[in-house]
């Protein structure tokens, strides 16, 4: 029944607090509408600069794909290779293609002649995507009837929203069970209305769990609202059981409330716990394989992934959520968070110190 009443008494704090139920609310309409439209790791607006030192009809063929492909930004066809590194160095420019002398003359008598591709590499993805972009481009049409058609599997059209939007959902909750509740207490450390808490018969348990009820609730909540709104605005629906997503979310936000619930216990501060709840938070998201794929990084940093409960849980929610995985499928990464969850858990009630 006490437990009960605690819950109450928090609503009614965030309720009172004026900005608290804004950016509760917000923030996930903030993520889901805006962000996968700007979290796009594909490589557009190219800009070319083309040396057509041959001037066939061939030549202008590959021009005119060039001009026609909406990976690149055409800049017009320049005199000479120096007028376009002029471009390059200027930053005019990301990519120099150059077609040689009988370009024409050499592919009807069945050779192949190398097509100069330079690429500014200051910017490196930018740089080697374009690159590889445009030699496919060049590839294709040498290859005329015969060029290779890829079949992609889970999704076909390479949206890359697709690919962000069960990340987004993983970062909602760690800043919705992580950052908030660590927040919340080290605040009321801050006011002293916690003092008034620990001088009471309330149970160390009964206290955390008044604390963390809440925002799992409204996690679940905004969870929901995430599902609804990437059918509404994306079409993009869930392709697994939903039940098997709510499962390791809540395992997820037990995870980040009592991380949360640890920083708090050992700061004094608001400043304090912010900044190492951002350590923390900075460090698993960017370690998970939330933006670029895990097995790209160094063998050294690829072995941070079997301690990051992030990493499982973008896993496993990119595993149900777009290629329709069963529980069969993410079993390793439930177990996983299962584990990170208890252990965690248990240390954020041991580590609270209460003054009875």
């Amino acid at each position: 029944m006490t437990l009960k009443y605690l819950i109450q008494k928090e609503f009614l704090q965030m309720r009172r607090n004026s900005f608290m139920p804004k950016i509760i609310f917000v923030f996930p309409i903030m993520i889901m509408c805006v962000m996968p439209w700007v979290m796009n790791m594909e490589v557009k607006n190219i800009v070319v600069d083309v040396v057509d030192n041959d001037r066939s009809s061939l030549s202008q063929q590959l021009v005119h794909r060039i001009e026609a492909n909406r990976y690149f930004v055409f800049n017009g066809q320049k005199g000479s290779y120096s007028e376009s590194m002029d471009d390059i160095v200027k930053s005019r420019a990301d990519v120099i293609v150059e077609i040689p002398k009988y370009y024409g003359r050499q592919r009807e008598a069945g050779q192949q002649p190398q097509i100069l591709i330079a690429a500014n590499a200051v910017n490196g993805t930018k740089g080697s995507m374009g690159a590889a972009y445009m030699s496919s481009l060049v590839a294709d049409l040498g290859l005329g009837e015969a060029m290779v058609k890829p079949f992609f599997l889970y999704n076909p059209h390479q949206n890359y929203k697709v690919f962000m939007i069960p990340a987004l959902m993983g970062i909602l909750l760690m800043m919705l069970c992580g950052f908030l509740p660590a927040l919340n207490i080290v605040g009321e450390k801050e006011a002293g209305t916690i003092e008034q808490i620990n001088v009471t018969p309330v149970s160390k348990w009964t206290f955390i769990l008044a604390k963390l009820i809440p925002y799992w609730l409204i996690a679940l909540v905004v969870l929901t609202v995430c599902f609804v709104l990437s059918w509404a605005v994306y079409g993009i629906t869930c392709q697994g059981p939903l039940l098997l997503v709510y499962l390791v979310s809540v395992l997820m936000a037990l995870f980040f409330s009592s991380l949360g619930l640890i920083v708090s216990n050992y700061s004094e501060t608001m400043q304090q716990a912010m900044l190492v709840m951002w350590f923390f938070v900075v460090c698993l998201m960017l370690l998970s394989g939330l933006f670029t794929p895990v097995r790209s990084m160094p063998s050294w940093a690829y072995l941070t992934t079997y301690v990051n409960p992030m990493h499982y849980y973008i896993d496993a929610m990119r595993t149900v959520f777009v290629r329709g995985g069963t529980f069969q499928s993410i079993a390793h990464q439930v177990m996983a968070l299962g584990a990170f969850a208890v252990f965690f858990a248990v240390w954020a009630v041991f580590s609270y110190k209460k003054n009875s």
